[in-house]
This record gives structure tokens, sequence and C-alpha cells, in this order.
């Protein structure tokens, strides 16, 4: 009876949030625009599909991938685990979290993946810029970004260090990047960061942060658990750019040898 109750409290929550979304779109169709829906029908039953789905997704999250990434981050930090007992007394050994640093990135890339907003960027990409840039290496190039940097910000948890330290270093290579990198693929690679933290990876990595936040000795969830989704961001526009940069350089490398 309980996960009936608690469902049905998600799913009044989420109407709650989506009532000012669908007051807007109706309210400008009829008193701006001043003509009927067509296929009202339709719309309101997508307006269904969409609470009901978003009540079931953020049920999931509490029930499944919050808890799950913060039993991933406990079990990862327990000292049984990294063979390191003594360690509050020493001091944090960031070496010890080696595993942690692993895990991260495995998940960091696989989440980024598979996230839908990424796949469905990277398919309209390449069709309008007629094949030039390639599904599959936009979405590799992406997901070793966001693995570079949940694996930083999970070393920044560990270590203490400030969060502005690495946002400040990776804007600045983005900034020298972007000044060489193909004009074509700059628009692409600032949307890139963006679309790489939506349903999929968010959950995970928030929890992680959380969960290894409340694991590591010293550290403060509020105050250190958070940060990862800054440095998911940011390190994919480093990647796309990097990659777009080198595919450029390879052609004219291989121009270059077929006409000599």
């Amino acid at each position: 009876m309980e996960p009936v109750l608690h469902l049905l409290s998600a799913i009044g929550h989420t109407v709650r949030d989506v009532l000012p979304i669908a007051a807007i779109l109706f309210g400008f169709q009829w008193l701006v625009i001043r003509r009927s829906i067509p296929n009202l029908k339709m719309v309101l039953i997508g307006f269904v599909y969409v609470l009901v789905g978003l009540a079931l997704f953020l049920e999931g999250l509490d029930q499944a991938l919050f808890p799950l990434g913060r039993l991933m981050a406990q079990q990862l930090t327990a000292p049984a685990f990294i063979h390191a007992a003594g360690q509050a007394a020493q001091g944090v050994n960031w070496w010890d979290y080696r595993w942690v640093y692993l895990f991260a990135a495995a998940i960091g890339f696989s989440c980024s993946l598979a996230e839908p907003a990424l796949i469905a960027v990277a398919m309209k990409a390449h069709e309008v810029s007629g094949g030039a840039v390639g599904v599959w290496g936009l979405r590799v190039a992406v997901a070793v970004g966001a693995a570079t940097g949940i694996t930083l910000g999970v070393f920044r948890i560990v270590t203490g260090t400030p969060l502005h330290y690495y946002i400040i270093a990776g804007y600045v290579i983005v900034m020298i990047q972007t000044a060489f990198a193909p004009r074509t693929i700059i628009p692409l690679a600032y949307d890139s960061g963006g679309v790489t933290t939506s349903t999929v990876t968010v959950p995970l990595v928030t929890a992680l942060g959380l969960g290894l936040a409340s694991a590591v000795p010293g550290r403060s969830p509020l105050l250190d658990g958070f940060g990862l989704i800054a440095l998911t961001v940011l390190c994919p526009l480093i990647t796309v750019m990097g990659y777009a940069q080198l595919s450029e350089w390879l052609t004219k490398r291989r121009k270059t040898q077929g006409e000599e």
C-alpha cells in the first residue's frame, strides 16, 4: 500500500508542477493567437502521458537511482574495501579511492552514451551537416568529456580542493580552444555539455556526489557533494572541440600526403 501512496503523491506533485506550463500554452493559444488547438483530444492524452511518465520517473529516482548511487559511494569508500582502516586518523590519501575514480569514469561514460537528448542532438547534427559530424563520433567525444568531468569532480571531493579552481582552469582551456577550433563545431560543442546532463546522468551523478561527500572523512554533503554536474557540463566542451580539431588536422594531413 505504501508504494501506491508514494506514487499518488508523486502524481499530485507532478500535476501541480505541470499545470503552470499547460496554462501558459493553452492561454497563449486561446487568448493571444485566438485559435483553437488542433487535435485537442490527442494533446490532452499526451499531457496525461507526460504526467504519468514524470511521476513514475520521479518515483524511480527516489526509490532506485538515488539510493543506488549513495550505496555505491558508501561501499567503494568503506575502509574494509579500500584497506585503509586507519585513514581517518592519518588524513585522506587520494590514491586509496582509485576504484571510486574508475567507477565515476565508467558511469559517466555509459550514462552519457545512453542520454536520449544527446542521441537526438547527434542525429540532428549528422543530418544537417550532410554526414560531416558522425553520430557515434560526437557521442563518444561527449561521453569521454563527461567521464573526465565526473572523475575530476570525485577527485575534488576526495581531496577537498575548491571547485572554482577546476571551473576557472576549464573555461580558460575552452576559451583558448574556441579561438582555434573549426567554426562549425563551436555551437554544437557548447550545446553538447548541456544535453549530456539530462535524465539518465544527473540522478546517478548527484547521488554519487552526495554519497561520496557523506562517506569521505572531513567532507560536507552540502559544501562538497555538489559540483559534479558543473564539471560534467564543462569537460564535453573541451573534448568535442578537441575531437573536431583532431579530425581537421588528420584531414589536412591526408590531403598533404595525397598531394605528395
